[in-house]
């Protein structure tokens, strides 16, 4: 059963409501508050947020900012109810990219549900689609990113690799695109640790990065990934390398193919 969370600073009539209704698609709709403390636990079990605003959404930047994050990492979209000033609030935070819908108040619960519906269908649609966590410590990249792959995947992204690593205890992804050149903990440190983990070791790694020369290339191939890409790539060229390595019966076909270049 696909899960819902209900985001909202007070529980009122409306919001219970809302959580009813959407037990009668056969939705597991739950409420929980917008706080980044309470957000927190529920935000690896939903498939989608309804965020309920009211004049107490005008208080809470940095936990919207956290939704937000939420979203980014997740690739979770969420639908919005409130007024055109709470709604120009929250969307100074969260992008376009993850609001599925606005709803002004008063809105028509048939419409809101019908296009719950359909967005869920979607998603069940989706589960044969193959996963990639895209970590990399620049927003913009990550962005382009999810853009360029969300139509083909299903992408999540985290900003860093302990985030990775707490992301990957909780569920696993058929493939990790990794930058290696992260500030903190390097990819290399990341790969050393998913390694080191019997719930990530088998987890496919290809490295992202922006250095081509034959140097930098064998030093990232040392490290024994699935492959390397750089960043420079386009969309064409990014796509058709991916759908290459999913139909790739062994590990070390990639290898292989880059050893011929160093």
């Amino acid at each position: 059963m696909n899960k819902i969370v209900i985001l909202s600073a007070v529980d009122t009539f409306t919001v219970k409501g809302i959580e009813m209704k959407l037990k009668t698609i056969d939705v597991d709709a739950f409420i929980s508050s917008p706080a980044e403390t309470e957000l927190s636990l529920v935000r690896d079990e939903a498939e989608l947020f309804v965020l309920y605003m009211d004049e107490n959404i005008l208080n809470m930047p940095d936990d919207i900012d956290y939704l937000r994050d939420v979203c980014l990492e997740t690739g979770k979209k969420v639908v919005l109810i409130g007024d055109q000033a709470e709604y120009d609030f929250v969307n100074f935070y969260i992008p376009d990219d993850f609001i599925l819908e606005w709803f002004q108040r008063p809105f028509d619960m048939n419409i809101f549900l019908e296009k719950i519906n359909s967005f869920l269908e979607e998603i069940n649609d989706e589960e044969g689609k193959k996963s990639i966590l895209v970590v990399d410590d620049d927003p913009t990249y990550l962005r382009v990113i999810h853009e360029w792959l969300k139509n083909s995947y299903r992408v999540s992204m985290v900003n860093s690799g302990l985030q990775a690593i707490t992301r990957l205890t909780k569920s696993k992804v058929d493939l990790i695109l990794l930058d290696y050149e992260m500030p903190v903990v390097s990819g290399a440190k990341v790969l050393q640790m998913l390694r080191s983990e019997p719930q990530t070791a088998d987890i496919p790694v290809i490295f992202l990065t922006g250095k081509g020369d034959k140097e930098s290339v064998k030093k990232v191939l040392e490290l024994k990934p699935e492959g390397y890409l750089l960043k420079t790539i386009d969309k064409k060229s990014l796509l058709a390398e991916l759908e290459k390595f999913f139909l790739r019966p062994a590990k070390n076909d990639f290898d292989d193919e880059f050893d011929d270049e160093v």
